[in-house]
């Protein structure tokens, strides 16, 4: 399944965030977002999740999906009372809901969601005593369970060890050998060389989008930087 964004623009009270974005992340594809801090990547996440309404233009989806979302790691409170386990049970919501019961295939399936993440003898700790990497790997096993189609992710490997990132890496990879379609704002290039085949390059506007070899070159990267200073939050919403 493929996601078209139409002339999209989006913004927080009227000030701009994302202008006139268009183009397509294609089924089973694995593309990174890249950009200067600010250039609107968390916002695109946010709106294609329904998040956040857009401003003007669309987001298209060519058929019924499973989506899932994972913000990043500072905007997930972690004081809840939760065990590892029940956090990866969580993931099974949108079946479940508020009225129907985790079934014991559900469970079975956690479980192995905790040991492709390596975390099943974790399983009954609280999430509050678990250290950043270890955090993440939880709330990667809890996409896990959610079988969606589409994958968007906001900084996944942020703070993370190296250990830690390559596992995670391989959890990606893995998504889209199975035929997802993976999206994830990463902020190492390097990182993003080496294992991403697809890149968009964002400013508040799309600077290039592609294979990576033909976005990620010195001249795109020079102009992101430059296009990202000259932007202020007050600027006023461009015209269609």
């Amino acid at each position: 399944m493929s996601v078209i964004l139409d002339n999209l623009t989006l913004g927080y009270d009227r000030h701009p965030a994302v202008h006139h974005l268009c183009g397509t992340f294609a089924d089973n594809s694995l593309t990174a977002i890249i950009g200067p801090n600010g250039g609107g990547k968390s916002t695109l996440l946010k709106a294609m999740m329904g998040l956040l309404k857009p401003l003007s233009g669309h987001i298209q989806k060519t058929g019924p999906c499973a989506v899932a979302y994972l913000p990043q790691v500072t905007e997930i409170d972690r004081s809840f009372p939760v065990s590892v386990f029940d956090m990866v049970l969580l993931g099974f919501w949108p079946v479940c809901g508020l009225w129907w019961g985790v079934t014991k295939p559900q469970r079975h399936q956690a479980l192995r969601a905790l040991e492709a993440v390596r975390m099943e003898s974790f399983a009954g700790r609280p999430v509050s005593v678990l250290s950043s990497g270890q955090f993440q790997r939880v709330l990667f096993a809890r996409l896990m369970v959610q079988n969606a189609d589409v994958f968007l992710l906001d900084e996944p490997f942020a703070a993370i060890d190296t250990r830690t990132t390559a596992d995670l890496m391989q959890v990606l990879r893995d998504w889209h050998h199975q035929g997802k379609t993976v999206i994830a704002v990463v902020h190492d290039l390097p990182q993003v060389q080496a294992f991403f085949p697809e890149v968009l390059l964002l400013a508040r506007e799309c600077i290039a989008w592609g294979p990576t070899p033909t976005v990620m070159t010195e001249d795109n990267l020079r102009k992101a930087d430059t296009l990202a200073r000259q932007w202020h939050d007050h600027g006023e919403v461009c015209a269609a």
